[in-house]
């Protein structure tokens, strides 16, 4: 009886033990073989600095189609991950259909799908949205990729891979407290504010925007450059008036104290304004006295005109019905659609990106990393400038034959130690600030000055990734945000967009036709094989003892 005591009581003890160490310590295995659930560095390092209850609403509850179900469980179970790494993260899901115009006028615009289910299509809506408060602030996260997709699995699997980024960004970009300064340069014949407000009021959420123009490079170049070297980022779009010596030095010197930049340049006079209203214009080259500077970090813009086959659309009108013009959209092959590189934060799943009237780019060897970005199709021909462009020749039927050019470098991201264009050269002016050389800097160059240009509706700016006529939809904003994002981060946020996972989707068609088969499996089969087993126990208990 003692013994049995003894026994019992080393069994009590061990339960109470293992108990006490399971309060008291809390691990998580991620046993996937791609380690989905496993936070990134990154992740760890911004989720730590939340110090204050951070609240996470998931509308992905209620009645949608089974295949988003996945994408429920997989932003379920990384959201749990969060939480676990940090007790001030709180998360809920909630069934939108009670509050959809309220969604809605915050900027959750719903996405419809078409379902297939037991052979049949149908139609359904959800709201793939999550919203993240904290303190008196509030940042929306979409959970479905934008960019163009083969099908909704596709789609799915994009969606998956983004979660650890959509979080990690939208929790950086809510919580931090010193946001890093981006200059928009002014004074040589820049875009104006209203025809960059769709890309530039995006980068505003993340970082501090202040306006610079480089004409009091002329009266006090000195104090313009120190003013300049206090920002962090200069966003030069399509610039259409000569840079001045002291100008390019100021920049050029920006660069080497260790400034990024983001260059949108137009080195061709090509404007699809005049064309569309005169039917021709004369396209020729465009002077910014800019080729030396952008020589010696190793890049060269041509002028020349890059045609693709594969181009976006523009509206024309083609005849009257009435008194009333009817517009046809047709492919313009002096706007091509681009691929961003698919390996790369910036460019990964972003949809393709227009340009209009873009120019080649040359790369130079020296010791600065180049990564090309946007790259046309093979599909090209290159045109010599100056020379006519007319909009009748719109009709032509192209000839395959003549777009042999191959693939174009329109957009480069370049990496390293630049070197000072004035390196060994005589100065515009002096100043103590003057560095020969650059550390581990960025920049990126594209070769189009309209890539960041917003369309006007009744004088306000529409959405750069939707052409207002055609209605077409685009990754430049996206590709324009993750550009900005890449050069100013230093924690490696960016990084986590180039994330894979394998998902494995279900092959819908060879399970409908399947489905009889698996039916039978797994409902008939298990009800036969217990009836044989009772048949055959009762036999042989019979047998046995009769």
């Amino acid at each position: 009886m003692n013994k049995k005591v003894k026994n019992v009581t080393i069994l009590i003890s061990i339960l109470i033990g293992l108990n006490f160490i399971n309060q008291s310590y809390y691990k998580r295995f991620d046993l996937t073989a791609d380690k989905r659930y496993t936070l990134s560095e990154t992740t760890s390092s911004i989720v730590s600095k939340v110090k204050k209850p951070l609240y996470v609403t998931i509308y992905l509850e209620g009645d949608f189609p089974s295949e988003f179900k996945r994408l429920q469980v997989e932003t379920r179970q990384y959201l749990e991950e969060l939480a676990a790494e940090n007790g001030f993260i709180k998360i809920h899901f909630e069934n939108p259909d009670d509050q959809r115009e309220n969604l809605i006028k915050k900027g959750m615009m719903p996405s419809q799908l078409t379902v297939e289910e037991d052979g049949k299509l149908s139609e359904a809506i959800i709201f793939p949205w999550a919203e993240i408060n904290f303190e008196n602030k509030t940042e929306i996260v979409s959970l479905l990729p934008s960019g163009i997709v083969a099908n909704q699995e596709e789609q799915l699997q994009r969606a998956i891979e983004n979660l650890e980024y959509s979080f990690s960004n939208a929790i950086y970009s809510i919580t931090q407290k010193n946001k890093k300064k981006v200059a928009v340069l002014y004074g040589n014949g820049e875009l104006a504010d209203i025809y960059q407000y769709s890309f530039l009021s995006e980068v505003a959420k993340k970082h501090k925007l202040a306006k610079f123009t480089l004409d009091s490079v002329a009266t006090n170049p000195q104090q313009t450059l120190q003013d300049l070297t206090g920002l962090e980022l200069a966003i030069i779009t399509k610039p259409t008036e000569k840079f001045t010596e002291e100008e390019k030095f100021t920049l050029d010197q920006f660069i080497t104290n260790g400034g990024k930049t983001l260059w949108m340049i137009d080195n061709v006079q090509a404007e699809q304004d005049s064309l569309l209203a005169t039917g021709k214009m004369l396209a020729y080259p465009r002077d910014l006295n800019l080729t030396d500077v952008f020589f010696s970090y190793g890049v060269r813009i041509n002028s020349t005109l890059i045609k693709d086959l594969y181009a976006a659309q523009i509206a024309l009108a083609t005849g009257n019905i009435g008194n009333q013009p009817q517009f046809q959209n047709l492919d313009w092959f002096y706007h091509p659609l681009v691929g961003g590189n698919p390996n790369h934060p910036i460019t990964k799943n972003v949809a393709p990106i227009r340009l209009q009237f873009a120019n080649q780019i040359d790369t130079l060897k020296n010791n600065i990393k180049k990564t090309p970005l946007l790259v046309s199709s093979p599909l090209t021909q290159k045109i010599g400038t100056p020379s006519i462009i007319e909009l009748q020749s719109i009709a032509d039927e192209p000839q395959e034959k003549e777009y042999k050019s191959g693939n174009q470098l329109l957009g480069v991201l370049l990496e390293g130690d630049f070197k000072s264009a004035y390196k060994n050269r005589v100065k515009p002016f002096e100043t103590s600030l003057f560095k020969e050389n650059a550390s581990q800097n960025k920049m990126i160059v594209i070769a189009d000055g309209d890539v960041g240009k917003n369309q006007l509706l009744k004088g306000k700016p529409t959405d750069l990734n939707r052409d207002k006529w055609t209605n077409q939809t685009f990754g430049n904003k996206d590709f324009l945000v993750n550009a900005v994002d890449y050069l100013l981060d230093d924690s490696g946020l960016i990084n986590l967009r180039n994330k894979n996972l394998k998902i494995n989707i279900l092959d819908k068609q060879k399970a409908y036709k399947e489905r009889t088969f698996w039916q039978f499996l797994n409902v008939a089969l298990p009800l036969i094989l217990l009836f044989a087993f009772g048949f055959v126990f009762n036999y042989l208990r019979k047998k046995k003892y009769n």
